[in-house]
């Protein structure tokens, strides 16, 4: 070692970090970096469970990625998706009840029914759009068990991708008053259990000692309130219909105050009339006796608030106002019962679901007219009267146009936006109306203290 050391020529040692060594450098610093972090393949979408627990059974809707769902169904699952389910809906069904399983507490199987497939796109946070296969399934439990606790064995998919996760969740559970559309609740994850290569069932139990049919009442009850609370349009109509009740239409204008007893009797009359209407199509259309697709029907809503609000400028049907709010609540009742088409229930809570709910569509229509009535009355007293028509008429007519917009394109345009989001603040135009029509009223009890005509 020493006589090479001293023999070796003398030369300057190579320099660590030179041109020649770079790409063996810059290698070992990407092995670095990727070790310092876990290898993740691409996320693939996860497989949906729904489940709308009901008197009689369990509704379920499975959403399954066709990318996921291929692959364990087979090579035959192939061609477009608009084509997939007249090709394959058969074989998809037999699929489906096959690798789902229900169980009772004391181990007695369900009935598994497959409806309605349809393929349709989706989008999921980690993996961004893609397309999947909505099934409706119907879970029917054995004689004396409860829907509301079972065992479920699933393992469509998952039976042959095994990284595929399901998350199984409860949107609807009539018997404890959910009937709206919450968020759903998470009720636990299906997944392969690497360890001893199985999938665990699902023990779903929602508590059999439910509120019962008077929870599932008093849902409905809200369930209407709300509907009306969030639908504006219903209660804009109605407004507009009843902004011109108190006056009197003469030569094609609207004059003066009609007396408190006209105006009541108006008042009363238009309400009854619209409640009638839509009462019939609510209960025609949540039996099925009667059913038009959701979009003319919308658009027809939007078309009714036109003609209130022309009518609130001119007098287009004076005398006749009961009769078009009868008419128009035909249409609206057909957008209500779109509401409980989805909850598929027996005779019975089915029934006491259309009760509830056209009961809370009352009670909030009731609740809004003599919140705002009492001041448009006192207000019609006054010279300040006509201002407030003309300008609730526009409004109206403007959010109508841009509802007709919006429905007929099928898509939010930045008006019609403009117009939710100043419907919101509707309700805080109470206080200002109640305290101009106390104000405008008493200077006129001043002015002319003489009852007024119509007594």
């Amino acid at each position: 070692m020493f006589f090479a050391a001293r023999t070796m020529p003398m030369t300057s040692p190579a320099p660590r970090f030179g041109p020649r060594r770079w790409p063996l450098w810059a290698s070992l610093l990407l092995l670095l970096l990727g070790l310092g972090q876990p290898l993740a393949a691409h996320p693939m979408p996860n497989s949906l469970l729904v489940l709308d627990l009901q008197p009689g059974g369990v509704a379920a809707e499975l959403q399954l990625p066709l990318s996921e769902l291929a692959p364990a169904f087979g090579p035959g699952l192939t061609g477009h998706p608009e084509t997939l389910v007249a090709d394959h809906g058969p074989a998809l069904r037999r699929y489906l009840e096959q690798h789902t399983r229900p169980l009772s507490p004391d181990g007695r199987p369900w009935t598994v029914r497959v409806g309605e497939l349809r393929v349709q796109a989706a989008e999921q946070t980690a993996t961004g759009p893609y397309q999947e296969l909505t099934a409706q399934l119907w879970l029917l439990p054995p004689a004396g068990a409860s829907p509301r606790a079972f065992t479920l064995h699933y393992d469509a998919i998952i039976h042959q991708v095994a990284t595929h996760v399901i998350l199984v969740s409860v949107r609807r559970d009539w018997a404890a008053g959910r009937v709206g559309d919450e968020a759903p609740t998470e009720v636990g994850v299906i997944r392969l259990d690497v360890r001893n290569n199985v999938v665990p069932p699902l023990v779903v139990d929602q508590g059999l000692a439910a509120g019962g049919w008077g929870a599932g009442l008093r849902g409905m009850v809200l369930l209407g309130m709300r509907h009306i609370a969030e639908g504006p349009d219903h209660l804009l109509f109605l407004l507009a219909l009843l902004l011109p009740a108190p006056l009197l239409a003469a030569a094609g204008r609207w004059g003066r105050f009609g007396g408190l007893r006209y105006s009541l009797g108006r008042l009363l009359r238009i309400t009854l009339a619209f409640t009638l209407g839509h009462s019939l199509t609510l209960l025609a259309g949540a039996l099925g006796w009667l059913q038009l697709p959701a979009q003319p029907v919308e658009v027809l809503i939007a078309v009714s608030i036109l003609v209130s609000a022309g009518h609130a400028l001119r007098p287009l049907f004076a005398g006749r106002e009961a009769y078009v709010a009868a008419g128009f609540g035909l249409i609206h009742g057909l957008a209500f019962a779109s509401t409980l088409s989805g909850l598929h229930l027996a005779a019975g809570p089915l029934a006491l679901s259309i009760l509830g709910f056209n009961l809370g569509i009352e009670l909030m229509q009731l609740g809004v007219v003599a919140l705002t009535m009492p001041w448009l009355i006192l207000l019609s007293r006054t010279p300040h009267y006509s201002l407030l028509r003309v300008v609730g008429a526009v409004c109206a007519a403007v959010a109508a146009l841009a509802w007709i917009a919006e429905r007929t394109l099928l898509d939010t345009t930045p008006f019609s936006a403009a117009v939710e989001r100043a419907a919101a603040l509707a309700p805080g135009l109470l206080v200002p109306l109640a305290l101009a029509a106390g104000l405008s009223y008493r200077r006129r009890r001043k002015a002319a203290p003489a009852p007024p005509a119509g007594w």
